[in-house]
């Protein structure tokens, strides 16, 4: 009997179409491990610091005091939060440890192409409001620790680029998003679409105010295109996944940090 289980399990991974298996945990956490691994490596090696001290994504760095507010110190505890999420959720789902490798390309593939409208949207905005920034090269990413980011070498941007778009998204799609939509809908008993929508705009807000705690600009017209970019960001999470908003938010990092700079 358990063998017919198992079997069943792999015939129902293997019948899966794509848009869900590109959703499923497991593939999510093996399509991410290369640039989770990136970002280990870069910031050891680009990041380690100067004289301004080092240079970390502010959403690491969040994670990171929660962890020492419970005595837990350690450089790579944010890494092992987000695989353990990732894991346990697989767990939870009780499906077999397999992964299609053409799914895994079919959203390298796909956040190629989700990376497109969010430049040309981003650029409409800018040019629009004509609040004096820099259109595509403005990047949806916070740093601590640096005293600017183009001044940085393209190694040290390049794993920015991969650490905003890992712990950026954790913090403000999954968590927050989560968080919104449990109050919204399990406490409030709003509809689970309305639900949806108002954490999609409760995480864009917060987004667009954690870009703005920099200081370089005041004003809706420069915190604007982050709000665009959270709600983009927020949409996609919940119609495509975890896997793909974070690879989206990279490779729009790598045009902003590294092609248009």
């Amino acid at each position: 009997m358990k063998g017919r289980a198992e079997e069943g399990q792999v015939s129902s991974v293997a019948s899966r179409g794509y848009l869900a298996e590109s959703q499923r945990p497991l593939s999510i956490l093996v399509f991410l491990l290369p640039l989770l691994a990136a970002y280990e490596l870069g910031a050891w090696l680009y990041l380690s610091g100067g004289e301004e001290g080092p240079t970390t994504i502010a959403a690491w760095g969040m994670l990171s005091r929660v962890f020492e507010t419970f005595g837990v110190v350690g450089l790579h505890l944010p890494a092992v939060l987000l695989v353990t999420v990732l894991l346990v959720w697989h767990v939870l789902q009780r499906e077999p440890w397999r992964v299609r490798p053409m799914a895994l390309v079919g959203m390298a593939m796909e956040a190629c192409v989700w990376t497109v409208p969010l430049t040309i949207l981003l650029i409409i905005v800018d040019s629009v409001l004509d609040s004096g920034g820099e259109g595509a090269a403005t990047a949806l990413v916070q740093t601590g620790g640096a005293a600017g980011l183009r001044e940085l070498p393209w190694q040290a941007r390049l794993t920015i680029s991969a650490g905003a778009g890992l712990y950026e998204e954790l913090v403000f799609r999954m968590i927050l998003i989560a968080a919104a939509h449990t109050v919204l809908v399990d406490v409030l008993r709003l509809s689970n679409r309305t639900g949806g929508a108002i954490a999609v705009v409760v995480s864009a807000i917060a987004f667009a105010l954690y870009h703005q705690q920099a200081g370089s600009g005041g004003g809706l017209a420069w915190a604007f295109p982050y709000l665009v970019a959270g709600l983009y960001f927020g949409a996609l999470y919940l119609a495509r996944g975890f896997g793909l908003v974070v690879v989206v938010h990279f490779l729009y990092d790598v045009v902003a940090l590294l092609v248009s700079g």
